[in-house]
This record gives C-alpha cells, sequence and structure tokens, in this order.
C-alpha cells in the first residue's frame, strides 16, 4: 500500500498529514486567524538594520514584523566566491582525514556552505566590520518567530523548486543524501553542473531522483526568473518590506512532502481541492496519485487514526507495545527521553529484555520526534545495557530509523552512562506550543504546592498576625481542599490558638481559589 497524504480543512486551521500503513510520516499545522502578516520560513524581505551587537556578533533587522529579526554573523556574511572555494576545499580535506583516521568511508558532500560554516572553516570576520545601523539588506526566513522570540534570517538565499534547491549567492553542486544509489549520485551532478552558472548553487533534492536533464532545467530556469523577480522587487520598495512570500501551507506541503509514491490525496474540502488539483496540473504533472474529497460521516482525521496518533503526541508519557514506556519533557533548552521496561518482564535474561525495550523504544522516538517536531538538543536515556554489542544494535536502529526524519539530524554513538546526545534541526514551533497553551492554574511548572503544604502557610501567618493585630475575629478565605484540611486536621491547633489569644477564627471554602490562593482578613 502506497502513501496517503491526508488533508484537512477547519475555518482558518489547515492541517496535513502524510500516512503510510497507518504511521504518520509527517504532520504539519497552520493557523491563519493567529497572524496572516507572521513571518514564514522561505519569505523574503529588504530589511534594515537596526542594531549591531558587536559583543554577541549578531544584528536585529527591521523586517517590518513587530519583533526585530535576528542575524547571526555566520549566517549575514556571504563570502566572495573565492573565499567559498578555499572554504568548501578546507572543509573536504578535513572531512577525508578525519574520515581516514577514524577508517571511515568520507561522508557525503556538504549540501551547502552552511555546513562548512558550522565547521569553523569560515573566515575570522567580525559583523561591524561589514554591517552597520541603517543598512537595507536582504534577508530570507530560516526559523519562524517561536514563543517569545523574533524569527530568525539569513542573507544566504535559498529558494526551493520541486526537484532542485537554488542558492543565487553561494557557489555549489550537491544531491540529497537520501539519495543512495552512487551511479544516480554521479549522474545528477554532472546534469546539475552542465545547467548552473558560475558562482551560483544546485542542490538536487530527493524527488529528482530518475529525472531527465530537461525537468531539472525547467525547474532551474523557473527559479532563476523567480530571484530575479525577487531582485526587481528588492530595488524598487522601501524598508522594511516583503519581496518574496513562499507558497501557501496547502502547495508547499505537496512540493516538500509529495513524491511520487503517494497513490491518493484526500481532502475534506471542495475549495482546497481545487487548489490542489490546479497546482498538481502546473507543478506536480510527474505524480500520479489520485485526488479524492472525503465526505464521511466521522472527520477526516478520526477516520484515518491521525487524531489519537496526535492525541499521544501531547502526552509526556508514550506506552510501549510491550509494556514499557519512554517519557518525554521538553523545556527551553532541551528535550529528555526516557526509556522505561515498565511492565515488561521478558522471557529470558535481562539483557534480553533490556535490549528489545530499546529497540522498540528507537522505532517510538524517531517517530514521536518527527510527530512533534522537536527540536534543538535532544537526550535519550536509553535503558543502561552492559554488553557493547547491545549498545553499538541500538545505536545503528536509531540512525536508521532517522532516515525516515526530513529533518536534518546529528547523532553521537550511546555513551558509557547509556545516554545518546543528538540535534534535530527545527525551523517551526513544536506540536505542543501550536496545540497547547501553559496552565494558568501551575503557570507551566507541571506541579502545585500540596493542600498539607498550604495549609501550614496559612497557619504560620496566623501564628504571626494574631499577638500583633487588635480585631478580635480572624477570617480565612481559601481553596475547599485547604480549608477542609483545616477544619478537620488542623482544626484543634486553631481552637488552642483563639483560646491562648482571645480571638475567633473563621474558616471559609471559595470555590474561586486557587489551591495555593488564599486570603486572611
Amino acid at each position: 500500500m502506497g502513501k496517503e497524504l491526508i488533508i484537512n480543512q477547519t475555518h482558518t486551521e489547515q492541517r496535513v498529514a502524510l500516512i503510510e500503513n497507518g504511521e504518520i510520516l509527517d504532520h504539519l499545522i497552520e493557523r491563519g486567524s493567529a497572524d496572516e502578516n507572521s513571518p514564514r520560513v522561505g519569505n523574503i524581505y529588504k530589511g534594515k538594520v537596526v542594531r549591531v551587537l558587536p559583543g554577541m556578533q549578531s544584528a536585529f533587522v527591521d523586517i517590518g514584523y513587530e519583533r526585530a529579526a535576528f542575524l547571526y554573523v555566520d549566517d549575514a556574511y556571504l563570502p566572495t566566491l573565492d573565499e567559498q572555494r578555499e572554504i568548501m576545499e578546507k572543509c573536504k580535506q578535513h572531512q577525508e582525514e578525519s574520515a581516514e583516521k577514524m577508517g571511515q568511508l568520507i561522508p557525503d558532500e556538504l549540501s551547502t556552505l552552511q555546513e562548512a560554516v558550522d565547521m569553523k572553516f569560515r573566515p575570522d570576520v567580525k559583523i561591524e566590520s561589514f554591517l552597520r545601523e541603517g543598512d537595507e539588506i536582504l534577508v530570507q526566513v530560516a526559523k519562524e518567530p517561536i514563543s517569545t522570540k523574533g524569527p530568525r534570517v539569513t542573507r544566504q538565499v535559498t529558494l526551493a523548486g520541486r526537484h532542485i534547491v537554488f542558492m543565487p549567492l553561494i557557489e555549489h553542486t550537491g544531491v540529497s543524501r537520501r539519495i543512495d544509489d552512487e551511479e544516480e549520485r554521479d549522474r545528477l551532478k554532472q546534469i546539475l553542473d552542465s545547467i548552473r552558472t558560475e558562482g551560483v548553487g544546485i542542490i538536487a533534492r530527493t524527488v529528482a531522483e530518475g529525472q531527465s536533464y530537461k525537468v531539472l532545467k525547467s525547474d532551474y530556469n523557473m527559479l532563476v526568473k523567480l530571484w530575479k523577480e525577487v531582485q526587481q522587487k528588492g530595488e524598487d520598495c522601501k524598508a522594511p518590506c516583503e519581496v518574496f512570500r513562499d507558497l501557501n501551507f496547502v502547495q508547499r506541503a505537496l512540493r516538500d512532502i509529495t513524491d511520487e509514491e503517494v497513490k491518493k490525496i484526500v481532502v475534506d474540502s471542495k475549495s482546497t481541492q481545487k487548489i490542489i488539483e490546479k497546482f498538481m496540473d502546473r507543478y506536480l504533472s510527474g505524480i500520479e496519485a489520485k485526488v479524492e474529497f472525503y465526505n464521511g460521516d466521522a472527520p477526516i482525521f478520526e477516520q484515518y487514526g491521525i487524531d489519537i496518533e496526535i492525541e499521544r503526541a501531547l502526552s509526556n508519557k508514550v506506552f510501549l507495545k510491550s509494556g514499557g514506556s519512554i517519557n518525554i519533557d521538553q523545556t527551553e533548552a532541551l528535550v529528555s527521553i526516557d526509556v522505561n521496561t515498565g511492565k515488561f518482564v521478558g522471557k529470558r535474561t535481562l539483557e534480553e529484555t533490556i535490549l528489545k525495550t530499546n529497540l522498540e523504544a528507537v522505532k517510538e522516538i524517531a517517530y514521536q520526534l518527527r510527530l512533534r517536531n522537536c527540536g534543538g538538543i535532544i537526550i535519550i536515556d536509553f535503558i543502561d545495557m552492559e554488553k557493547e554489542e547491545h549498545r553499538d544494535q541500538v545505536y545503528q536502529a536509531l540512525l536508521e530509523a532517522l532516515k525516515k526524519d526530513r529533518s536534518k539530524t546529528n547523532v553521537l554513538p550511546i555513551s558509557g552512562l547509556g545516554l545518546v546526545e543528538m540535534t534535530r534541526k527545527r525551523t517551526r514551533d513544536t506540536l505542543t506550543r501550536i496545540m497547547c497553551t501553559t496552565c494558568p492554574y501551575c503557570e507551566g511548572t507541571g506541579r502545585v504546592k500540596s493542600v498539607e503544604t498550604v495549609s501550614y502557610e496559612i497557619i504560620r501567618k496566623i501564628m504571626n498576625l494574631l499577638p500583633k493585630t487588635k480585631r478580635s475575629k480572624i477570617s480565612i478565605f481559601s481553596h475547599p481542599e485547604v480549608s477542609a484540611k483545616l477544619s478537620t486536621d488542623d482544626i484543634g491547633f486553631l481552637e488552642t490558638l483563639e483560646l491562648t489569644f482571645s480571638k475567633t477564627i473563621s474558616i471559609r471554602a471559595d470555590n474561586n481559589y486557587h489551591i495555593e490562593q488564599y486570603e486572611i482578613f
């Protein structure tokens, strides 16, 4: 059974899920009512530098959004053509030397100059030497605004087509790492080198596999024309202004996650269906997927079992089929994942039980990372394994499971403590940030003070207040559970205080009070 693309439209919310044999390979969601003018990944703006921070080697750029965009020095510096070639050559030599020392194969070529920059081969330039306040520059959104952070932008513009990614400011030829066949990789490189002009770059996307020179050339010509239009608009408008808006949500989903393996596209909106059919006729003529309108009784995501998977993804705890579980905690700094055997006791030895649980957890972890769109630093705490071959088996299984992920990942081997450190590129908000809000009760901590703790706080304040006040009556207003404890378990002590200080203490329960909230009159 091939892949299916399920598209749901609810008022101004659009959801897309790519599924295969009941498993969600990709899930995207966008809510248009939030802010139509919010910067989206891929949008290009003519911005104005409002502040340069030498101490942080970064700058803030006004792109017309409520919060200034953040521009780091590595994203701001545009190397000359000679510098680019020198950077890439140094990086390649470093990779070959490292691979030789470790007895490994030479890794795939870098997909962009940015990866060479990440390896610290960029010339040591200071941002204040080439960027000043008031400068007007073209920037592209690399990361959308997340929480209280503004968008992150780059000057290294890329334009994505159906089969290739065009880099007008970076000279490079690359092929998607997902294309494994060496002959096909060489064929694509030769085509791309014959297509591109000096000083620009092209990367063949995964869907370029098997495509002809004519198809790739057509895609390239379209992107070159688009870039000229972007440049012209950038010259004509005054900063800050938007010079290029990427495709709408559904069109991006069709371009980025739809391939020849998708056999059916199911949508529950007639207007969205027309957009899809028109877009596919113009840009995705090679895809033979049938577009179907869904009008079943149950909601479309419920019918295909997607809603229940999303509910699982909103929970901190995910149970495994064997009885084990994984706990996923997302914080500002990192995502921590803890693997537990739970009820699973195995049939043979403890070591085999641990291995089986860890291997099962690997598949679920890779799945949940995609579904939740977790990004940044991720720490996985596997159950400790005694045998080296078991640790290697779990590590290799994790690498294999992550191959389905469209986002770039970098995974370090399992440490002696059973931990895996990895990073996953994130450009958009996580599922929980989109679908959930901070709990007004616990204010995002996940915990509240116990009834006993609040009761003792009240008693301490009463003991401090009674000797000082001239009033004869003290009233306590609190949550019903706190009031109940004061009226039962603590009533004897409160009566003693009344006799000692010749005061009257009354306790009032109020459902409107937070469990930690109380007032003493």
